[in-house]
């Protein structure tokens, strides 16, 4: 009986699943195999959404395979040392895995294949699992990744996706395999109330959902923060459970206006995985150092600690960090407020608003969040580093009547807009009826530390 194991990571799903496939090429059985790391835990990366998440994304994938006659083994432990102790189990000549692109995956790569090499055994990682398009697959002369999105993206958009495969019939696992429980979300604390669910099966009907309903009007309405026209698909792609390629097929198979722009923002993901997969290093540090002098002390604590709680007293901001919490998700263009409002007004390091991202971000991608992070800072790829993004500009702009802001600050849902984005411009009496916070910091204030600490740098 020919053995091959495959070992998923961030790629919970039977539909256009190469490594899948390949071994179930190679053997007449496979097991399918996720491990539960403690060195993930340890690195600060197991955030109770995440976990939750990835909970159902587990359940989710093991009942598609026992549809079809197979199971999803579990073990706990360090990767490679389960996956070697699973080939001795069962006689496995070949392990196949979805590439990735962080220190810790590519090293756990390496790791992998010389532990099965000494052994005779084979190691088979394969590209364009996680991504669209592979990082390192499209590079410009002389250099082993872009340094700057549009040109990534002419190039990118020249270079087609590899075809998409359909899910398996049937997958015959052996029966004598075992397996430890799978995790169940009810059992873990700390989640966000409003957490969505994961899995294949939900990411599917997302995705035919959004691509009938949403895709046409999503170049016109995907920064309409109240309209939430964004198609919400960003944790099924960090987990996997929906492949990024067949995405971009089926979106250009819809064509049209919102198709191109939906498929630009998936080729910013690609764009943030082959940047850091050529300088892992991004991951902590500036991709383009500015040589900021970062605010510490208690005052950048307490207005720090203020940004996170949703009370600064610009209310579009605090809109998006108080969904952010509640959901454990935040729409894109909050994001891009929230993160600018940290580094360009409070003038924080992004790192600690990155971290705290991760924290609750079910969608927490340390390429994407690191990157859009520094972008947003302006120590990664931005080419105008000096942007800063005016929070009531923004809000007037996107939320024009105030609905984001009702939604989630409730003390101003009696104030109409455009006051509701200035409330400090409310007569004295007026402002207390409302109960919201004072400004933690004025933006031409926030401005003058701005320019005050690059400059010193």
């Amino acid at each position: 009986m020919n053995v091959a194991v495959v070992l998923y990571t961030s790629d919970l799903r039977l539909h256009d699943h190469p490594p899948l496939r390949a071994a179930l090429s190679a053997g007449d059985h496979v097991v399918p195999l996720f491990v539960r790391d403690p060195a993930v835990d340890a690195a600060g990366f197991a955030a109770p959404n995440r976990l939750a998440f990835l909970a159902d994304c587990l359940a989710d994938l093991d009942a598609a395979l026992r549809e079809r006659g197979g199971r999803l083994i579990l073990r706990s432990g360090d990767t490679v040392a389960e996956v070697c102790a699973l080939v001795h189990e069962v006689d496995a000549d070949e392990v196949h895995m979805a590439a990735g692109v962080s220190r810790h995956a590519r090293a756990r790569e390496e790791r992998l294949r010389a532990a099965l090499e000494a052994e005779g055994r084979r190691l088979y990682v394969h590209d364009a699992v996680i991504t669209a398009t592979a990082p390192g697959t499209v590079v410009p002369a002389g250099s082993d990744h872009f340094a700057v999105f549009t040109p990534y993206f002419r190039r990118w958009a020249e270079w087609p996706p590899r075809p998409v495969t359909p899910a398996p019939r049937s997958v015959r696992v052996p029966e004598a395999v075992g397996s430890d429980p799978l995790p169940r979300r009810p059992a873990l604390a700390g989640i966000s109330p409003g957490l969505a669910r994961g899995g294949e099966s939900e990411a599917r009907r997302l995705l035919t959902r959004w691509l009938r309903t949403g895709l046409a009007g999503y170049e016109d309405a995907h920064d309409d923060l109240a309209g939430d026209a964004t198609s919400r698909l960003s944790p099924h792609l960090h987990f996997g459970t929906l492949s990024a390629a067949e995405a971009v097929h089926r979106a250009r198979a819809a064509g049209g206006p919102g198709a191109e722009a939906f498929v630009r923002q998936l080729c910013w993901r690609d764009f943030h995985h082959q940047v850091l997969a050529a300088r892992p290093e991004t991951a902590s540090q500036d991709y383009r150092a500015r040589h900021d002098q970062w605010r510490t002390g208690a005052a950048a604590e307490e207005e720090t600690r203020a940004w996170k709680e949703g009370r600064t007293g610009y209310p579009v901001v605090d809109a998006a960090m108080r969904q952010l919490r509640h959901e454990g998700w935040m729409h894109n263009r909050g994001r891009l407020l929230a993160a600018s409002f940290l580094t360009k007004t409070l003038y924080v390091d992004w790192r600690i608003g990155a971290r705290h991202f991760l924290d609750l971000l079910v969608d927490g991608d340390l390429a994407n969040n690191q990157l859009n992070w520094q972008w947003v800072a302006g120590t990664g790829t931005d080419t105008r580093p000096n942007r800063v993004l005016n929070p009531v500009r923004q809000g007037l702009r996107y939320d024009p009547e105030g609905r984001y802001v009702h939604r989630w600050v409730p003390e101003l849902a009696a104030l109409p807009a455009p006051q509701v984005h200035e409330p400090w411009r409310l007569p004295g009496p007026e402002r207390a009826r409302y109960a919201y916070p004072e400004r933690v910091v004025e933006l031409a204030d926030g401005l003058d530390r701005f320019r005050r600490g690059r400059s010193a740098g």
